[in-house]
C-alpha cells in the first residue's frame, strides 16, 4: 500500500522548508569558509598539517559516519526531533570551536561539530522527500541546490571577512561564532514550524546497532588514510593498511545485513535502494563531483593566499561568481529536471569541467595580478555548470525512493558526498603539497614551484569531474535504451489489438 504525508498547507511546508534550507545552508559553509582560516588556526595555534588536514577532512569524517544511524532514527522514530538534536548540538560545538585554547582543543571540538552535521543533515532531506512530490520537488530542490552551491562557493568569501574583521591571528574564531547566534535562531524556528507528523514504515520499528557499527566501520576505515594524508614528507605509509580492514568491514557488514534481514527484521540499508538504477548512479555521480568541488575550492585558496599572496578576503572572493551562477542555474535545473532527466546533469558537469579548465589556464598562464581576475570569471563558466549538476542530480537520485526511506537513502548519498570530499580534499592537497616540498627548497621562484603544485592538484579534480561525466552518459544510455525497449513493448502489445 502507497503512503501518503499528512496534508500540510502550502504555506506551512515552505516555511518548514525554508529552515530545514537555511540548517543546511549553515552546516555546508563549515565544510567551505573554514579552508580560508587555516594559515590563521597554523599561525594562531601552532598548528601542524595533520592538524590542519583533520579539521577539514575530519569533520568530514565525522560527518560521514554518522549519516546513516541518524537518518536511519528519524526515518523510524521523529526527523524533527533529530533534526533539533543536531542543530543544538552543532550550535553548542561551534562555541567550543570558537574558543579553543589550543589546537587539539579544537580539532576534538571541530570532530563533534561533524558528527552534530551528521544528525541534521539526514533529517533535512527527508523532510524534503516528506514535504514536496512530484513537479514540487524538482522545485523544491532547484532552491536546495542553489542554496547549498551559493554555501559552498560564498564560504571562503564569508571566511575572509571574517578573518579581516577579527585579524590575522584570532580572525579565525569567528568563523565559529558566526554559527552561535544563526543556530539559535534556527533553533526558534524549527520548534515551531518543522512537521511534527510523519510516515513510518509499518513494518519493524528495530534499529540495527550491529549493521550501523559495522557500516560505521567500513566508512572510517575507508576515510581515515586519506585524512591523515597530508602531503609532508612524515606520512606513514602504514595509513594504507586501514583499507585492508575496509575490506574486511564491508564484507562483514554485508553478511550481517542479509542475515539480519532474513529473520525478519528491518537492517541500516535496504541493499534493494542499490538495485534502483537512478539512486545508483546518481549516488556514484554526486561522490565523484564532491570530491572534486571542494578540492577545486581549497586549492584556489591556498594558492591565491600562500603563492600569489592575496589577503584572505581577495582569496575568498574568487569564489563569488561561481556562487551567483551556480545560484541561478539551479533554480533553472530545479524547473527543467523533470523534462530533460539525466541529459541536464550532463551538461552540467561538462560545462563546469570547461570552466575548471579555464580556471586552471588562468591560474597559471597570466601574471600574478592579471590571474585572481581571470580566475573569478572562469568559476563563473564552472558555476552556470555546478548549478545544473547538484539539485537536479539531487531530485533524480531520489526521485524512485519511498518516502519512508528518504532519510535513510538521502543519508547515504551524503555519506558519498563526505567520503569523495574527504578523498578528493586529501588527494589534491597531498600532491600540491608534495610538489612544494620537492620544489621550495631549491627553487628561488615559490610562485613557479606554486604554479606546478596547483597544475598537478587541479588534475586531480578534473579527473574526478571526468569520472563523473563518464558515469552520467553511461546513465544516458541506460535510461535512452530503457526508453526505446519500453516503447517497443508498447508497440508490440498494441499490434495484437490493432490487428
Amino acid at each position: 500500500m502507497t503512503q501518503t504525508s499528512p496534508a500540510i498547507p502550502d504555506r506551512a511546508r515552505w516555511q518548514a522548508f525554508a529552515v530545514c534550507v537555511a540548517v543546511a545552508a549553515l552546516t555546508i559553509l563549515d565544510l567551505s569558509k573554514v579552508n580560508v582560516g587555516l594559515p590563521s588556526i597554523e599561525k594562531s595555534l601552532g598548528a601542524g598539517p595533520t592538524e590542519l588536514q583533520i579539521i577539514v577532512a575530519g569533520y568530514a569524517l565525522a560527518f560521514g559516519l554518522a549519516l546513516v544511524p541518524s537518518g536511519r532514527l528519524g526515518d523510524l522514530y521523529s526527523r524533527r526531533l533529530l533534526f533539533i538534536i543536531g542543530l543544538s548540538a552543532f550550535t553548542l560545538s561551534s562555541v567550543a570551536c570558537a574558543i579553543a585554547p589550543d589546537i587539539n582543543t579544537l580539532v576534538i571540538a571541530r570532530i563533534v561539530q561533524g558528527v552534530a552535521a551528521g544528525i541534521q543533515m539526514p533529517q533535512v532531506l527527508g523532510l524534503v522527500q516528506q514535504l514536496f512530490q512530484g513537479e514540487e520537488r524538482g522545485r523544491a530542490f532547484g532552491l536546495f541546490g542553489a542554496t547549498i552551491g551559493v554555501a559552498t562557493a560564498f564560504g571562503p568569501t564569508l571566511g575572509g571577512l571574517l578573518i579581516a574583521v577579527g585579524g590575522p591571528t584570532d580572525g579565525w574564531r569567528l568563523l565559529f561564532w558566526m554559527n552561535v547566534p544563526l543556530g539559535i535562531v534556527l533553533l526558534l524556528f524549527a520548534f515551531r514550524l518543522l512537521p511534527k507528523a510523519q510516515v513510518r514504515d509499518p513494518g519493524a520499528k528495530n534499529l540495527d546497532l550491529v549493521g550501523i557499527l559495522l557500516l560505521g566501520a567500513s566508512v572510517f576505515t575507508f576515510m581515515l588514510p586519506f585524512v591523515l594524508t597530508t602531503g609532508g614528507p612524515d606520512d606513514s605509509d602504514f595509513r594504507w593498511f586501514w583499507l585492508a580492514g575496509t575490506v574486511v568491514a564491508v564484507a562483514l557488514f554485508i553478511w550481517w545485513e542479509r542475515r539480519y534481514k532474513a529473520s525478519g527484521r528491518s537492517p541500516a540499508i535496504s541493499f534493494a535502494l542499490f538495485s534502483i538504477s537512478s539512486y545508483r548512479n546518481g549516488l556514484l555521480l554526486a561522490t565523484a563531483y564532491f570530491a572534486a568541488v571542494p578540492a577545486v575550492f581549497l586549492l584556489t585558496t591556498l594558492f591565491l593566499q600562500e603563492g600569489l599572496g592575496f589577503e584572505p578576503v581577495f582569496a575568498g572572493m574568487v569564489s563569488i561568481p561561481f556562487a551567483l551562477t551556480s545560484a541561478i542555474s539551479s533554480l533553472i535545473g530545479g524547473r527543467l529536471v523533470l523534462r530533460m532527466g539525466r541529459k541536464l546533469v550532463v551538461i552540467g558537469v561538462v560545462v563546469a569541467i570547461v570552466g575548471f579548465v579555464l580556471v586552471l589556464l588562468a591560474a597559471v598562464l597570466p601574471p600574478a595580478g592579471w590571474s585572481i581576475w581571470l580566475m573569478a570569471g572562469a568559476m563563473a563558466v564552472a558555476g552556470a555548470g555546478g548549478g545544473l549538476v547538484i539539485s537536479p542530480n539531487q531530485t533524480l537520485t531520489l526521485a524512485e525512493i519511498p518516502v519512508t526511506e528518504g532519510g535513510v537513502a538521502g543519508s547515504m548519498a551524503q555519506v558519498g558526498q563526505r567520503v569523495g570530499t574527504a578523498m578528493g580534499v586529501a588527494a589534491a592537497s597531498s600532491i600540491f603539497f608534495a610538489t612544494l616540498y620537492r620544489e621550495v627548497p631549491g627553487n628561488a621562484d615559490n610562485v613557479m614551484a606554486y604554479h606546478d603544485g596547483f597544475r598537478n592538484a587541479f588534475f586531480v579534480a578534473l579527473g574526478l569531474l571526468a569520472v563523473a561525466l563518464v558515469i552520467g552518459l553511461l546513465d544516458l544510455r541506460r535510461r535512452a535504451l530503457q526508453a526505446s525497449s519500453s516503447e517497443s513493448d508498447a508497440d508490440e502489445s498494441a499490434t495484437p489489438a490493432a490487428s
